[in-house]
């Protein structure tokens, strides 16, 4: 019986491809590509002339046959734009078709951009949540609320335009020390690692536009910030206090941001009246 391969493709740097990976793409009858346009610059700089059909979100249902045709008696590659299909790609559609109807799928391992984001982040990689491209407007607030106090390093795609509108949120939600490092144009020329605070980033980045490709990487509820030393957290309760906040008001809010918890922040406060 023939096989679905699953072929990683480089994010950005054509050397990132693996000799496997030319391999297979060079020894099966049909490659099934996101989009032909760009994967024929991957083919064309390989010396790769096997045909080629697009398989994406759009078309996913009428081609399913189409590549099933081919698989009855030869081997089919599926790859994405870049990185390794079937993340955040209907390319996982085409993979559980294919187990349902008693084909092997063999995933090669390669380029991606979630664990290439999450070692190069400095962050805990031994529990991370990955949850793809971040949702919008009121739903984006939604879901940081959810994630604030996940315990694992958590993982997702951004678009530039939205940059420093997401990190504003997240200094809000999650606490302006939460850590996080954006991930720009891994691979690529202009590759950058931006590592910082959730408010220092979003500074940054209203006063400059980023450009390429993001990959947000946000530290887990347990390690989200460095702990606050006790001088900056009655400076910061005694700015609020001074404001007219109650001391269990100022407590929760400081605690947030400060890595203590609401109960030592509130007693500081009372040692300090």
């Amino acid at each position: 019986m023939a096989t679905l391969y699953i072929v990683p493709t480089p994010i950005g740097n054509l050397e990132d491809i693996t000799l496997r990976a030319l391999r297979v793409l060079k020894e099966v009858a049909l490659i099934a590509a996101e989009d032909t346009r760009t994967s024929r610059v991957l083919t064309r700089h390989f010396n790769i002339d096997t045909p080629m059909t697009s398989y994406h979100e759009h078309n996913k249902l009428s081609k399913l046959e189409k590549i099933f045709s081919t698989l009855e008696s030869a081997d089919v590659a599926l790859i994405s734009d870049a990185g390794t299909p079937g993340i955040s790609d209907p390319g996982f559609e085409l993979i559980a078709a294919a187990l349902e109807r008693g084909y092997p799928v063999v995933p090669l391992p390669g380029a991606c951009a979630i664990t290439t984001a999450l070692v190069g982040s400095g962050m805990a990689t031994d529990r991370f949540l990955y949850v793809g491209f971040l949702q919008r407007k009121t739903a984006l607030r939604a879901q940081l609320q959810e994630l604030k106090d996940r315990p694992e390093t958590v993982v997702a795609y951004e678009s530039p335009y939205r940059l420093s509108e997401t990190l504003s949120l997240i200094a809000e939600i999650m606490g302006e020390h939460r850590r996080v490092c954006v991930a720009r144009e891994l691979s690529k020329k202009f590759e950058q690692f931006y590592r910082g605070a959730a408010g220092e980033l979003c500074a940054h980045f209203q006063a400059e536009n980023p450009r390429g490709e993001v990959t947000l990487v946000i530290a887990g509820a347990d390690a989200g910030a460095a702990k606050w030393s006790e001088a900056q957290v009655q400076s910061a309760l005694s700015e609020r206090l001074a404001a007219g906040e109650s001391l269990s008001r100022a407590a929760r809010t400081v605690s947030k941001s400060a890595g203590w918890t609401k109960n030592a922040v509130y007693q500081l406060g009372i040692e300090n009246d």
